[in-house]
Formats: C-alpha cells, structure tokens, sequence
C-alpha cells in the first residue's frame, strides 16, 4: 500500500523534531505498589527521554540525519539530556537552554513481572513556546517535521510553515491539549495512543474514530498504535491491522515504546517502503526497544532491525 502524499527529494534533514525531551528517573519495583503500602527498590536509573527527542535518536541510530528543536533547561539535567542528543548525533543547532527553567523530569515506576510502566512527569511553564517563539527556520530544514503539541500554537505555526514548503507534519499525540483542533488539519501523518480518538471524536470503536478522524481533519494517513497488539492504521478508504512483535528474551521496560514506534514507521516511510512493510517495521523498533530499561537503550541499529524482521 503506497502512503497518499510525497516527500520532497531532498533536504538538509530526514526529519526535524519539535517537542518534548525530558530526563526520566526509572525506578524498578517487584510489582506497583498498592495504596499505603512500602516496597522495596530492585533498581535505579537516570536516562534521557521525552517523545521527539527519543525519536530522532531512533531515526539517528537507524540511519537517517535527524535536527532537534527544544527548551532544556539551565540545570545538570539539562546538560545531561542536550549531550545525550550530541553524543548521540542528533543535529541540535535549534535546541536551547532556558536561564532560570528547569528541565523537564518523569519519575517513572516500571512493573518488573510486565515491564509496563507509569509515568510521573514535570514541564516547567518557562521551557512553553509562544506562537512568536516558534523556530520557523527548522521547519524549513527536514523532509519531514515531527511534532508534540504540548505547545499547541507554536506548533500551528511550524506545521503552516511546513506545508507551505512541501515539508510532509507528523504528530505524536495522546492528550487533547487547547488548541489542537486548529493544529490536526495540518497533519499529514496522525499516529495516537490507542486511548486518544475518543477523547477528540467521542467514538469508542477505533475504525470509526479514525475514519472521522480523517474526515473532519483531513490527516492523509491516521493510525494508534496498540502496545503489544500492534497498531491500525487507516489509508486512503483502507485499513491496514499490523500484529506486534514479542520482545527478545522478554519485556523489560515499555518505556518510550511509542516514541520507538514513530521511529520506525517514519524510517520506513523515508526509504520509499510500502505501509505494509513500514508499520512492521514501526511494531519491531517497539519491540527491540523493550528490551532495555529507558526510552533510548534499546533502540536498534538497522543491522538489528534487519536481522530481527528477517527471521520473522
């Protein structure tokens, strides 16, 4: 199945990020603990995450040249989650760091008997951009914008930007933040929370949320992602249902699992593959990032992702 849109030939990126990075604190528990209870820590880990720019060190490590837009604050921690991206070589010439802001933290509790995780998180107010603040410039740069909306109406107007410049907008939503109704109609590639489009359409069975969804925004290609279910996506007048993948030698962290997906999926999408074969792909980057504790660790090289699809 071919996807409905095209990508410009060329670009100084494959793909530009604008969004949420953070600094997560990964905490390891025997199972969640109930209500007034005490449990004991198995283990403790510091590692860089947020949704955009886990994703493009995903795109990063399978290949592709990817450039970062983001606040991190003034604090360690930012240092910390700027020079993961540099060390990682995410292109970082629009991130910044905000005098005064601290950066964004999850604490986050992982289920050791699953991997699931909960998620505990923190975005100071002075990292926000204004509609002014946009960096329009990157918006320029990639072949393909990727977004969170948190900063809803900036957001708005680096997707203009882009869609005046034949530059393709993906999203990765899974809250519905003011002002995104005026953002979904920019979009071409809506990729949800499997618990997201009922939220927006009030429309409990997926196909039909997907299918307003791409009528009432116009998004040329909108799917959910399922978790170890796999995804849905809806092309044209055609639903693609992909199956997930298990975890090598088991699930350990399903922390940043999403962010993975979109990795994957964009990958596919970039190298001219068919939907079929990008949404396998999308599933195996989630699986093989499962394999390790944090959002980054387990995100595989495409020598990996060729091998784990291969002898499947």
């Amino acid at each position: 199945m071919k996807y409905p849109f095209e990508l410009l030939p060329t670009a100084d990126f494959d793909v530009v990020g604008f969004g949420t990075n953070a600094v997560d604190h990964l905490i390891r528990v025997p199972e969640y603990p109930a209500y007034d209870t005490k449990v004991k820590l198995s283990g403790y880990t510091r590692a860089a995450g947020g949704e955009v720019a886990s994703t493009m060190v995903g795109l990063q490590r399978l290949g592709l040249m990817t450039s970062y837009a983001g606040r991190f604050g003034d604090d360690e921690e930012g240092e910390f989650g700027l020079q993961t991206l540099i060390n990682s070589g995410v292109e970082v010439t629009y991130a910044e760091r905000v005098s005064g802001a601290s950066t964004q933290l999850g604490f986050i509790v992982i289920d050791e008997r699953s991997g699931e995780r909960t998620v505990i998180w923190h975005r100071d107010d002075k990292l926000a951009y204004t509609s002014s603040e946009a960096p329009l410039d990157a918006a320029l740069r990639g072949r393909v914008l990727h977004l969170t909306p948190h900063d809803t109406q900036a957001c708005v107007e680096m997707a203009r930007t882009a869609n005046k410049n034949g530059v393709i907008v993906s999203i990765d939503i899974d809250n519905a933040f003011d002002g995104v109704q005026a953002l979904l109609p920019l979009v071409d590639i809506f990729t949800a929370s499997a618990s997201f489009p009922e939220k927006i359409t009030g429309l409990t069975d997926e196909r039909a949320a997907l299918r307003e969804i791409a009528s009432r925004f116009g998004c040329r290609l909108a799917g959910l992602t399922r978790g170890r279910a796999g995804s849905i996506f809806l092309c044209g007048e055609t639903f693609l249902e992909t199956d997930g993948f298990e975890v090598p030698g088991g699930c350990v962290d399903t922390t940043g699992a999403g962010d993975a997906f979109r990795a994957g999926l964009l990958y596919g999408l970039l190298n001219g593959e068919p939907l079929e074969t990008c949404a396998r792909m999308a599933n195996a980057v989630a699986a093989l990032k499962c394999r390790q504790f944090g959002a980054r660790a387990g995100l595989p090289d495409i020598q990996e992702l060729d091998l784990f699809l291969k002898y499947l």
